[in-house]
């Protein structure tokens, strides 16, 4: 479900991600995509969701006349606590939704719409569908947004606050770590989108496989990615590609042949760790997850270990789990969860600006804030439920 702009596009490209899965692997990974928004001219840009009014969903229509909510997130909350049920009977009538394993809500942090109505929508579908997971990806801010408006450091630390609070697990994504100066807005915007989308594909793909052939020794499906993600969560994928060998063969018992393909699953994983959707310290993380994925052939128990130990030795805390899937032809694929996280320092840095916001406003009205404990003023960031 993306809500608002930015979530909307998102769930715009999973619902492409779904269409490569079904023309590539003949497999369904996605139960139902809608986009949710304030603003006409937004849904009406996506492609690849569905265009009725069940997939495409306008909310406080009477409040904005289609038009959005100007950053205002507090009256995106508002909207969606007004028009929740009419969100939640497009939800309940979609066709394949008894086969849902979980929810993923999208939403730009800065916004108005999804950065408001996000937690409401997490804490209305927790109360209805009670043991169903309700997952989050929250979209971090450009630094030229904080840096130039106020509001989007508020509308972010209110955002973080609110759906931590109420969702199982929040994927943080930066949008700095996917920029490119030398590229235009369009094309900045519909690359990030890509990447951010990327790393799921694998891991949605590799617990619906029918075929015996591309079924791992070790299935990773959705109970292992339930079990993974909880908290602040970060989410990468790392890709070395295979060379076609030149005749005539070599002998595949060659220690070289065997040293590389170690070592394309171990640079692959140092991709995804480097590519990951936020900058964190995963000695912090409690819990984490791979899935190698390549040519059955490339597989073996050597590089299973080897992934293990890489994941164990930069995450000495965390409870790991693991699986392959044999489905790729000409690289070799890893994907990375880091998740259950201590604390990170881009969340706390964003409450921490919010509270000399709040605090700078308070003075502005006369209220003495200078001997108040840091957690006495971070409880006045407001909670939007």
């Amino acid at each position: 479900m993306g809500l608002g702009q930015c979530g909307g596009r998102i769930a715009d490209r999973f619902a492409w991600l779904n269409k490569r899965a079904q023309v590539v692997r003949k497999l369904d990974v996605i139960a139902d995509i809608f986009a949710i928004n304030t603003d006409i001219a937004d849904l009406s840009g996506l492609s690849n969701i569905k265009a009725d009014y069940k997939h495409r969903i306008v909310v406080g229509g009477q409040k904005t006349g289609g038009h959005g909510v100007g950053k205002i997130s507090e009256l995106g909350a508002e909207i969606a606590r007004e028009d929740g049920d009419k969100i939640i009977d497009a939800v309940r009538a979609a066709e394949r939704f008894p086969e849902t394993d979980a929810f993923l809500l999208i939403a730009g942090a800065a916004g108005g719409t999804g950065s408001g109505a996000i937690g409401v929508l997490t804490r209305f579908l927790k109360e209805r569908y009670v043991g169903k997971p309700i997952y989050n990806i929250i979209v971090l801010p450009f630094r030229q947004e904080e840096t130039s408006e106020a509001r989007t450091i508020y509308n972010t630390a209110i955002c973080l606050k609110s759906v931590y609070l109420i969702a199982d697990a929040i994927i943080l994504v930066d949008n700095q770590r996917y920029i490119r100066k030398d590229s235009s807005i369009s094309e900045n915007m519909a690359r990030i989108n890509a990447r951010i989308v990327e790393p799921f594909y694998n891991l949605l793909c590799a617990g619906e496989e029918t075929k015996p052939k591309y079924i791992g020794s070790k299935v990773l499906d959705a109970g292992d990615i339930i079990q993974t993600l909880a908290g602040w969560t970060a989410i990468g994928v790392g890709k070395s590609l295979i060379r076609r060998r030149k005749l005539p063969l070599k002998d595949k018992a060659h220690f070289k042949d065997k040293m590389t393909e170690t070592n394309k699953g171990v640079h692959a994983m140092d991709r995804a760790l480097s590519e990951l959707s936020l900058t964190c310290d995963p000695r912090s993380a409690r819990r984490a997850l791979y899935l190698l994925s390549a040519p059955a052939g490339e597989m073996n128990m050597d590089v299973m270990k080897e992934l293990g130990d890489n994941l164990r030795a930069v995450a000495p805390n965390a409870l790991i789990r693991s699986g392959d899937y044999p489905r790729q032809k000409r690289a070799v694929d890893v994907s990375v969860i880091l998740s259950d996280f201590d604390a990170l320092g881009k969340v706390t840095n964003y409450f921490t600006k919010a509270i000399d916001l709040i605090t700078a406003m308070k003075a502005r009205q006369g209220l003495q804030y200078a001997n108040r404990e840091v957690a006495e003023i971070f409880n006045d960031i407001p909670v939007l439920l």
